[in-house]
């Protein structure tokens, strides 16, 4: 089985919704999605990934079954009296601590534990195994029993902050490395497929991370959104 993430398109978060650099994203990404056969078709309920999936849906003629668990991840802490997401920390802070390297760990860091982390966190956890269940593979420890094997292919439209806590679920690594050291732009792919190198037995590789080939492919720049300045001199988004 595959699993295909599409992040949504350049996005206006002030009306939840693309941009119309996001539109024309959306437009390449569903040329490219409309030459794979989906066994089928999710999406987070926010308006920008629902718009990035409205230009493939119009034009294979299907719908998304909405899965409220693949918002944008929401894991609030209370940093210095503020209420802030969880999921952007200063290098200089988490770098220094090591239990946020460990998939075990995280959790327990009392900055992670003062706010409602855990309760997200688990909220997403579930909802990937029943997804992935739903689908023929049951999470079991560290692994996935594969009680009904399959080729299909399965697409979810969603955020980059909730992706990354899917995927350090079904890898077992913290989410604090993939949120600070990996980014998926705007209507990037990430694909996963199963391995079953013994039988009942799979694990899942990730095969292709963040691919913008679709928008190489029209002509179209990748967003900015996501990124960081490269230099602290730079005047882009600090």
């Amino acid at each position: 089985m595959e699993l295909w993430i599409a992040r949504h398109a350049d996005p206006d978060y002030s009306i939840d919704s693309v941009t119309e650099k996001g539109e024309r994203e959306a437009k390449l990404l569903a040329e490219r999605l409309i030459k794979t056969e989906f066994s089928a078709v999710y999406c987070s309920p926010l308006g920008r990934a629902k718009k990035t999936a409205s230009y493939y849906l119009e034009k294979c003629k299907r719908e998304a079954e909405i899965l409220p668990w693949a918002h944008e991840f929401d894991g609030k802490i209370n940093w210095k009296g503020e209420e802030q997401i969880c999921w952007d920390r200063l290098p200089a802070y988490w770098t220094a601590i090591d239990d946020y390297y460990s998939y075990d760990k995280w959790l327990g860091v009392e900055l992670m534990k003062n706010g409602d982390v855990k309760r997200h966190y688990d909220e997403v956890c579930e909802g990937i195994d029943a997804l992935f269940e739903r689908h023929g593979y049951v999470h079991d420890g560290r692994m996935y029993r594969a009680e009904k094997p399959n080729a299909d292919k399965i697409l979810l439209f969603c955020h980059f902050g909730v992706e990354a806590v899917m995927l350090s679920h079904i890898f077992n690594i913290s989410p604090m490395i993939l949120w600070h050291n990996f980014v998926a732009l705007p209507s990037s792919v990430t694909r996963l497929a199963s391995v079953e190198r013994e039988q009942g037995k799979a694990i899942f590789n990730c095969i292709q991370f963040g691919d913008l080939s679709h928008l190489y492919a029209g002509g179209e720049e990748p967003s900015f959104a996501a990124r960081f300045c490269e230099q602290f001199t730079d005047d882009t988004r600090h």
